[in-house]
């Protein structure tokens, strides 16, 4: 079949719910305010001193001054794991359940699997750096990056507010930052792809929009992104934001920036900082911007068969890590007695020759063939677009002429989704 042409003037099967799910989050964000100052101040100073496996070439930090007001006990159970989970509870936990609550505290992007409508008017588009991405914390004369897994990356000094010790003191307690980053080996540098917090100023309820502007003026400000130095370990550099019409986004997948490209980041410009997967904040990838399109196995091969990663419930089915989970199927009694498997367990399959089958933008049948547990490093189940995605790059893959064409097509204009055909 000849790759998809988004200007056809035919509707195509969808394939998702994605555009939906754009719209109720925004009108969620708009009626769920929270304590954005209070959510800050909890996550710095979690960052600061729970406890983790940390590298033996970098200590542990010591606990941190950031006043916290300790939040009310509730019925909730530590196992739960809540996204709000207080610094208090966070403290205690351990292992895994280490790697769920700071995985969950990251904003995490879904992966494109139609395009959004408006997306030249209401979208932002940049080259995503590749590398390891962490929270970077700034807070009485210290500086702390943390990975997704809790572990430790970095303990530092930097010309962040509050920082580094230096002889101008090291800032009050409440003078704090916390950076949404992605650490480029290469060249050493901390690329800065959000901001949650600035000089104790909370911006988890501001928008994109408005993030950015103060990420760009701040940071620069502020020294950070000056060669390293005595109070200053790591460079810290924003990346080129572009408005994503034609050539912004021809300039993100094009352009020249000085790390290595992995695949394009898309911020919906109304977008608040929201923890865990949102709909949002896309990633979106081909051959020419990323190393690493098509998931490899252990060995670094790709595998003839897509595998995925799913969560085995008490009722046996198969869920992905999406909130809330998507049913992939069930798995045989058989199978759960043989291999001693139990609720909570990662397991992955491989999609045989079934495929994957929908019906009115959801999934209704998957071909599933039972492989093995997960590795135990893994926190989470795959996300349900993660799953559809790299069904697309194997057999219908959206490609950057596409998102071109979307640009100047009557439904970007018209505020109407655009569909996606799948084969396979």
């Amino acid at each position: 079949m000849a790759p998809h042409d988004l200007r056809r003037p035919f509707k195509r099967a969808a394939i998702s719910d994605q555009q939906k799910r754009r719209e109720l989050s925004l009108l969620r964000q708009a009626q769920n305010r929270r304590d954005a100052q209070q959510q800050a101040r909890c996550l710095a100073s979690s960052i600061l001193s729970l406890q983790s496996q940390v590298p033996e070439s970098e200590p542990e930090p010591q606990q941190s001054d950031i006043q916290l007001q300790t939040a009310p006990e509730t019925q909730q159970e530590y196992g739960d794991l809540s996204k709000d989970l207080d610094v208090c509870r966070a403290s205690k936990l351990r292992g895994p359940e280490v790697r769920k609550w700071f995985a969950r505290q990251l904003m995490l992007p879904e992966w494109m699997i139609d395009v959004p409508d408006r997306l030249s008017q209401d979208w932002y588009v940049f080259a995503r750096p590749a590398g390891k991405r962490c929270f970077v914390v700034s807070s009485n004369g210290t500086t702390v990056s943390r990975q997704r897994n809790g572990s430790i990356l970095h303990h530092f000094p930097s010309a962040l507010p509050a920082g580094a010790k230096t002889r101008d003191g090291s800032g009050s307690a409440q003078s704090y930052c916390i950076l949404d980053c992605i650490f480029h080996e290469l060249d050493q540098t901390y690329y800065v792809i959000d901001i949650v917090c600035w000089n104790g100023y909370s911006l988890y309820d501001c928008t994109a929009e408005f993030r950015f502007y103060w990420l760009n003026s701040k940071l620069e400000e502020s020294g950070a992104c000056n060669p390293p130095s005595y109070y200053h370990k790591f460079r810290f550099s924003a990346v080129s934001v572009y408005t994503c019409d034609q050539s912004g986004l021809y300039a993100a997948y094009t352009g020249v920036v000085p790390y290595v490209k992995d695949g394009l980041l898309f911020f919906n410009k109304h977008a608040h900082y929201e923890s865990g997967n949102t709909p949002l904040v896309l990633v979106w990838k081909d051959e020419n911007c990323s190393q690493y399109v098509i998931d490899t196995d252990s060995k670094g091969e790709i595998p003839s068969q897509q595998q995925v990663v799913l969560e085995l419930q008490d009722d046996r089915k198969l869920v992905t890590s999406d909130d809330p989970p998507v049913l992939f199927g069930c798995l045989d009694e058989d199978i759960i007695e043989k291999s001693g498997l139990h609720s909570g367990n990662l397991l992955r399959f491989a999609i045989s020759d079934g495929g994957l089958s929908f019906v009115d933008g959801k999934l209704e049948k998957a071909d599933l063939n039972y492989l093995g547990k997960s590795n135990r490093a893994r926190a989470f189940a795959d996300s349900y677009s993660k799953v559809v995605f790299q069904f697309m790059v194997r057999h219908s893959p959206l490609k950057i002429d596409d998102l071109l064409a979307s640009i100047n097509s009557p439904d970007d204009q018209e505020n109407k989704p655009t569909d996606i055909e799948m084969i396979g």
